[in-house]
């Protein structure tokens, strides 16, 4: 009976950043997919952001006693060192991110290469684990015997490459708590007073929004669905219920100056804002468009909060669109040197399966290869 060192439920971004690193021991990864680093390859429009230079704790939803160790021990210019010594080329964007700079092929062929020694069982759902003298991975395709296990299966979102909730049934049938996971970094629905916006699919402009003590200052896009674009999905990780406010006007830093200097303008045109959003946002509040000098003091203030448009969206896209899952393994039960399990021994948890997810713009793939580095070097 073959009985591996080492077994990886998932071969995504930490389970191959761990696997890496890990050749002299029996290491073994098993799959949904029928090809390794699914998600690696179709992040970032096939560019894949890697990591984000300006990573801290403060990017991330959970417990920042748990994080920050984890990427000070591993940070944004640790990925960047391990991926330049494979030659990996890279393109940095604003706001800190790197992304793959040709194609996320390249990133998951270095992973292939470095993972070569390892044995995949791939195309193999995972069904069930139990512990016995040793672990017993119950898969559609018989079972697979291993004397640790590592739990890198990822969340809920992309369940069309094969996202499912084998980490939490993992982690529950051993006792740990879960954090109620749920869509995020995920587009909003909007309730029937802001369906005026959902005229404006397609456009997108650059907005402010403020959500539980944060801000976000990137573009908003208008979609059929409700709103979206890099700075909703953001914000879309702190969301839970209740108001957000967006600034649609982030350019205009005084609207008193701004109503002074262009009091003989059309609303429509002194805003600087595209033509149908202004129209749109007229229509449902029941104003014609006319010269900033000729408005009342009511119309005034309807203006005004353009600048601080507080709402409460309906809901979100749900896991279809969302990026990655909020929630997951609370890591009060995780020892957050080794990952390993405090209620099983030999068990590990990393990556997004834990209660720790990023915002936007390469922070979830840190965090991945941060959690599996930390992992190689307290494993054995």
């Amino acid at each position: 009976m073959k009985i591996h060192d080492i077994l990886f439920i998932g071969a995504g971004a930490s389970a191959l950043m761990a696997a890496s690193h890990l050749e002299g021991h029996d290491v073994a990864l098993v799959d949904a997919n029928p090809k390794i680093g699914a998600k690696l390859l179709i992040s970032g429009g096939g560019k894949c952001n890697l990591t984000n230079r300006f990573a801290t704790a403060e990017n991330y939803l959970g417990d920042e006693t748990f994080i920050k160790p984890v990427l000070s021990a591993f940070d944004a210019s640790s990925t960047l060192s391990f991926v330049k010594k494979h030659q990996l080329r890279l393109e940095e964007r604003a706001h800190g991110q790197i992304f793959c700079a040709n194609s996320a092929k390249e990133l998951v062929s270095i992973f292939g290469r470095l993972t070569a020694y390892c044995t995949f069982y791939l195309s193999t759902k995972v069904t069930h684990v139990e512990k016995k003298e040793h672990f017993v991975v119950h898969t559609d395709k018989g079972d697979i015997y291993t004397k640790k296990v590592v739990v890198a299966s990822g969340g809920l979102s992309y369940a069309s490459i094969g996202a499912s909730d084998i980490g939490y049934k993992v982690a529950e049938h051993f006792g740990h708590t879960l954090v109620t996971p749920a869509p995020a970094l995920v587009g909003l629905t909007l309730q029937k007073e802001q369906f005026w916006m959902k005229e404006l699919s397609g456009i997108a402009l650059p907005v402010t929004i403020y959500v539980e003590g944060k801000s976000f200052s990137e573009n908003l896009l208008f979609a059929h669905k409700g709103i979206s674009g890099p700075s909703v999905l953001s914000a879309s990780l702190y969301w839970k219920k209740g108001n957000i406010t967006i600034d649609f006007l982030p350019h205009i830093q005084s609207m008193d100056t701004l109503f002074k200097q262009q009091s003989k303008k059309q609303i429509i045109t002194a805003l600087g804002l595209p033509r149908r959003l202004i129209k749109a946002f007229l229509d449902a509040v029941g104003m014609e468009d006319k010269l900033l000098s000729k408005l009342n003091a009511h119309e005034r203030e309807i203006l005004y909060s353009l600048k601080s448009y507080t709402f409460a969206p309906a809901g979100n896209f749900g896991y279809t669109k969302a990026e990655v899952t909020r929630g997951g393994v609370c890591t009060d039960e995780i020892d957050p040197l080794s990952f390993e399990s405090k209620l099983c021994k030999d068990l590990y948890f990393i990556g997004e399966v834990l209660d720790v997810t990023g915002e936007l713009g390469g922070f979830n793939f840190q965090w991945a290869f941060a959690s599996a580095s930390l992992l190689t070097k307290a494993i054995f």
